[in-house]
């Protein structure tokens, strides 16, 4: 009788370990897919921070897979692989949650470089009085990012302004480095303006998508003090934000673009979208992606166009115009024709998608056959007004009424203009 029941545990245990088997080698086969897939599209090359897997150390657990909202991470033949570069947007979650520290954090690859700017242990440029920190800098981490902006500004308070019309600092970009650097500011009584060219706070934060993100480290703030979060969702990331910013009384300048900034006498002259500023040091706490790139047509200054998805429920039974042929322009006008109601125009210059995922491009076919979305090939935006847009394409003019507008035409890098303020740069080719 106990031999029967050794044979019928056994019996089933061989069976559960084989269906394991089975689908571990299925979810490997799709994997291996869709790196293939992606190499194709030209989507194998990651933006900024990226892991690289060390194999010899890597133990197949699955906790990077299951800690990347992205997807960008999968298992191939029993070990962590990156199969789908591009979606990477370094946050880290993936080397947090590796058991065995199997994952480096590096930036570009031996074919790609990613140009880093340089600076002191301080966080300051080449260019005195100049701070650089956060995602700019190459951290995109979000305790690391906030321990940068408390670090600068311990620095720039060694060299607070001389003249009451100059601010001590002006900080540009209220993500982590930002907000941590105001809230420093403050605590040190500084004279500071912290400046966000887009309308809401949280940096790269705001672009995550909703998915749990991994913080296994306290955070340490001023006026706050040590912040815990074992894991954390981008809306609580953002409501925690916000939290900070109703209890600590920092004062945050939204739809502010930083143009250019001018030494002048050891002080710096701030251009900005809504005037300027003069201050004795500056913290560039900007994000790599730069601005987004405009299309510089009449109307486009109105509030219903914006340059991403954030929510597209919001969008329910609207006229809505999506510009672009990326796949985030795909994305968005797929998760835009889910929605009650919603009408959806997707334009685009050219007359083929390419360098798009195939999944992307056969929903988006898929959609426009079933006419939820009407595709706009070889046309252009002529003018935005209040309740419709006007394009041009292969036929001519042609009008659509509109409620909104998002262009996913991707963005301007700020290198350029921080080559023009004289900052170095150093070139990272699969470096940490």
């Amino acid at each position: 009788m106990n031999m029967e029941y050794l044979l019928l545990y056994g019996a089933i245990a061989g069976a559960a370990i084989g269906a394991h088997l089975l689908l571990r080698a299925r979810r490997e086969r799709g994997n291996a897919a869709a790196q293939i897939e992606a190499r194709q599209a030209g989507l194998n090359e990651p933006a900024s921070l990226h892991p690289v897997v060390n194999p010899a150390r890597c133990i197949g657990s699955g906790g990077c897979v299951s800690a990347c909202p992205e997807g960008a991470l999968g298992i191939i033949n029993g070990r962590a692989t990156l199969i789908n570069a591009s979606s990477c947007i370094g946050h880290g979650a993936c080397a947090a949650a590796c058991p065995v520290e199997a994952i480096t954090l590096v930036f570009g690859t031996e074919r790609r470089g990613i140009d880093i700017p340089r600076v002191s242990p301080d966080f300051e440029s080449n260019v005195p009085g100049l701070f650089i920190a956060g995602e700019l800098g190459g951290m995109g981490l979000i305790r690391k990012a906030a321990s940068q902006g408390v670090q600068a500004i311990d620095a720039v308070r060694r060299r607070k302004a001389a003249s009451p019309d100059e601010l001590d600092v002006l900080i540009v970009g209220a993500g982590p480095a930002g907000i941590a650097a105001g809230l420093a500011a403050i605590e040190h009584k500084l004279r500071y303006r912290l400046i966000e060219q887009e309308d809401s706070m949280g940096g790269a934060v705001y672009h995550y998508p909703r998915a749990k993100i991994a913080m296994t480290a306290p955070v340490k703030l001023p006026l706050v003090g040590t912040v815990r979060m074992t894991e954390v969702s981008k809306e609580r990331l953002l409501e925690f934000w916000h939290d900070i910013v109703r209890k600590t009384g920092l004062k945050l300048h939204f739809r502010e673009r930083m143009e250019r900034i001018e030494p002048d006498a050891g002080s710096f002259v701030v251009h900005t979208s809504a005037g300027t500023h003069r201050a004795r040091s500056v913290l560039l706490a900007i994000g790599r992606r730069g601005s987004p790139r405009k299309l510089d047509v009449p109307g486009e200054e109105l509030p219903k166009v914006v340059y991403r998805l954030v929510d597209a429920e919001q969008y329910r039974g609207q006229h809505v115009l999506v510009v672009g042929g990326g796949d985030s322009a795909l994305e968005a006008a797929l998760q835009l024709s889910q929605q009650p109601g919603t009408t959806v125009q997707l334009s685009y210059r050219s007359d083929a998608f390419s360098r798009v995922k195939q999944k992307n491009r056969s929903a988006l076919q898929q959609a426009a056959d079933d006419g939820r979305i009407e595709l706009l090939l070889e046309s252009q935006v002529e003018a935005i007004e209040p309740s419709r847009v006007v394009l041009k394409g292969k036929a001519g003019r042609m009008a659509r009424p509109n409620d909104a507008v998002i262009v996913c035409a991707g963005g301007i890098l700020p290198t350029p203009l921080l080559q023009e303020m004289g900052i170095e740069f150093d070139t990272r080719h699969g470096q940490a």
